[in-house]
């Protein structure tokens, strides 16, 4: 009889048990299930965050939180740094997403343990000890493309009579006008630091191809995204396709937000 009663008691432990567990891991599958809402956005060279507005548009009405990053252009590692500040601020994992030169930095940021996957946006992706440059001498350069040599603080600007054809055909002139007025400072040796950390090869990647794309190659956006096996979408768009394609590029970021969520 004591017997008896001892076996039942271990079972009502055992079953008790078991209720707890499943119902912890009810709760943490609940949590794994949540869909990545944040969403950190790196602008690239010859421009600001400002041209984020559209995406941004897109992406916080269907819910989603983003940061936009005012990287400063003076070097890989400060653009990376203020990468990360913004990265540092969001309340759970998020999508990181970069334009152009953008890409070298996210590439190098991307290893922050909030980054749930990357979103290369007509951008360059090296590897560890590549550089921006290394890539973008890997075609020759379109006829409209306008980058200038440095000037003799070492910063880069983008030819003002080639601006509209070479960045952003697909704006209206008053749209390129502003873009060039507003442009950062973009130093030559942001060009030439390597990437020491590629964030690719650990992390979920997606890319846009721009197809009408004047300043990077698109034929050099195809090979670096087939090297990496990052997931592709082509937009037909110039080279600042984020502005003028703002609804496709924020429907890749949340391609990219749902497929990194944990089920």
């Amino acid at each position: 009889m004591k017997t008896l009663n001892l076996k039942n008691r271990i079972k009502s432990v055992v079953l008790a048990t078991a209720v707890v567990l499943a119902t912890i891991a009810g709760s943490v599958n609940e949590a794994n299930a949540q869909e990545v809402k944040n969403v950190v956005l790196v602008h690239g060279a010859f421009a600001d965050g400002s041209g984020y507005k559209g995406v941004y548009e897109a992406l916080t009405k269907r819910g989603y939180h983003v940061t936009v990053v005012q990287n400063p252009l003076t070097s890989l590692e400060d653009d990376v740094a203020a990468t990360k500040l913004a990265l540092d601020a969001q309340d759970g994992s998020a999508i990181l997403a970069g334009h152009s030169w953008g890409g070298a930095v996210i590439t190098q940021a991307g290893n922050h343990p909030k980054v749930a996957g990357l979103v290369y946006i007509a951008a360059f992706q090296p590897d560890n000890g590549e550089s921006a440059l290394k890539w973008f001498q890997t075609a020759q350069p379109a006829a409209e493309n306008g980058v200038l040599p440095p000037n003799d603080k070492g910063i880069v600007y983008y030819d003002k009579a080639k601006f509209h054809a070479g960045f952003c055909a697909d704006l209206s002139k008053e749209e390129a006008a502003f873009m060039y007025a507003s442009q950062g400072a973009f130093y030559a040796k942001c060009f030439v630091n390597n990437i020491t950390d590629a964030a690719w090869r650990v992390k979920p990647t997606f890319g846009i191809v721009a197809t009408e794309d004047k300043s990077i190659n698109p034929e050099i956006q195809r090979n670096m995204y087939k090297r990496s096996n990052t997931k592709v979408t082509e937009i037909k768009g110039s080279h600042a396709v984020y502005i003028s394609q703002p609804e496709k590029v924020a429907a890749v970021i949340i391609q990219a937000a749902k497929e990194v969520s944990k089920k």
